[in-house]
């Protein structure tokens, strides 16, 4: 048996109780409290007033959210724009809010964050020829979320064998 099954049905009470206590111990978005209120059987009418009084006595705030997101996933997890992107899309954010929050990304301290990503993975790419070696250093860095402006100006600007 998988473990949503076994969870046990919350009334309206039990689940905003849960739900305020573990808005306080970090951000949450909409998605994730609605996700949980589903695993615990609450009907629909009663996650709609559970959304609100989270909302309105500040336990969500897509916004707070999505800015603490972004910091922790290119800071901490090295994340790219794109990915981030995404995955804030896939928890239903809009769009100008996401905007908004990768606007405050500092720049320098993104691209400087690439070009040391950069630098490890050159030591241990294997390449037959330096079109093969940045192909590969292309590929990890798209799929690490970092757009291709932001990998070329790496690449062309700061990729050397001395560096790397």
């Amino acid at each position: 048996m998988r473990a949503t099954q076994l969870t046990r049905k919350k009334s309206e009470e039990e689940a905003r109780l849960s739900l305020e206590a573990l808005c306080v111990t970090g951000e949450h978005c909409v998605l994730e409290m609605r996700n949980k209120m589903m695993r615990w059987g609450v009907d629909d009418d009663a996650q709609e007033r559970i959304i609100k009084h989270l909302v309105e006595r500040g336990f969500i705030d897509e916004e707070r959210y999505c800015r603490a997101f972004v910091k922790d996933k290119v800071v901490y997890n090295k994340w790219g724009r794109r990915k981030v992107e995404q995955a804030l899309w896939a928890k239903r954010i809009p769009q100008e809010i996401i905007r908004e929050a990768l606007d405050e990304v500092d720049q320098e301290n993104y691209v400087d964050t690439l070009r040391q990503l950069l630098k490890n993975k050159s030591r241990s790419v294997k390449a037959s020829s330096e079109y093969e070696r940045t192909q590969k250093l292309i590929r990890f860095a798209a799929g690490r979320g970092f757009t291709m402006d932001v990998i070329r100006q790496c690449l062309n600007t700061d990729y050397d064998e001395d560096d790397c």
